[in-house]
């Protein structure tokens, strides 16, 4: 794969740090946003380390369209433009439909659809202008299957992203082929993820077991997808099957003994 220039959202940990670090490594050139600038700085170093030609941090918050112009701009500023566009800023939340409230709903939508949206819109807008690009969207699993039943708001933003992008790609096909949109829909990931999720109960720990992927080979599919762009893919090669029974017939899926609506939420 010849070096391109990335942007990565919610780079600071979990999969956007793991991919600077892949990514670095490959000799791509980056872009990385997240609130948190100790954190991203600490991940910029390690990448250029790794092998990166240059990679820059820039403190942004991304549920803000005026923060995402300005990442746009220093990418434009720093290489003179960028050739993929990773929206991987997301949050969890641990309540029930029932005892959301106004700011939980808001701050799922922001965090989950309205960063992702924003980074959508200026990266095709750049690359309608280039003529070639490629838009990756971090959703996950539960937007496909709301399976936990306490990530709620979260699962319904994702299923929001998950429509948007799809939207997007058939919208930007018809004119501009060599411009790609893919979905990426992880499953449970060995991340801080439930531990920084809102209401996240004490004592809360990172998931382990044998359905849990580890950050790198999330973050190795989705080196694979900038290689070969797809329209989405789940990462957890299970999940494709869960999926397809689900939408088989969801009463009989969510009536089934063994259904996993009240296991633990997945993390990603």
């Amino acid at each position: 794969m010849s070096p391109k220039i990335i942007v990565i959202t919610g780079a600071s940990s979990g999969i956007g740090a793991e991919l600077a670090r892949q990514l670095g490594a490959d000799g791509h050139s980056l872009v990385l946003a997240a609130r948190r600038g100790q954190e991203l700085e600490r991940v910029a170093a390690d990448a250029v380390d790794r092998g990166s030609p240059r990679a820059i941090g820039v403190t942004a918050d991304v549920t803000s369209r005026a923060d995402v112009e300005i990442l746009r701009d220093r990418a434009i500023d720093a290489f003179g433009g960028f050739d993929v566009w990773i929206n991987n800023a997301g949050r969890g939340i641990n309540r029930s439909v029932l005892d959301l409230t106004d700011a939980d709903f808001d701050e799922m939508m922001d965090v989950n659809v309205r960063s992702a949206l924003y980074g959508m819109q200026i990266a095709a807008r750049h690359f309608v202008e280039r003529g070639r690009g490629h838009i990756i969207n971090v959703s996950s699993f539960l937007g496909r299957v709301p399976m936990a039943l306490p990530r709620s708001a979260y699962n319904a933003a994702k299923a929001a992203l998950n429509s948007l992008t799809a939207n997007l790609r058939v919208e930007l096909r018809a004119k501009h082929p060599d411009i790609h949109v893919t979905l990426v829909m992880p499953g449970m990931v060995a991340t801080d993820f439930a531990l920084n999720a809102v209401a996240a109960p004490p004592g809360t720990r990172a998931y382990t077991g044998p359905q849990v992927q580890s950050v790198e080979e999330v973050a190795r599919i989705i080196r694979g997808v900038l290689d070969q762009p797809v329209a989405e893919i789940y990462t957890n090669p299970a999940s494709a099957e869960m999926a397809r029974r689900y939408f088989a017939d969801v009463g009989a899926f969510e009536a089934s003994a063994g259904n996993p609506w009240g296991s633990p939420p997945p993390n990603a």
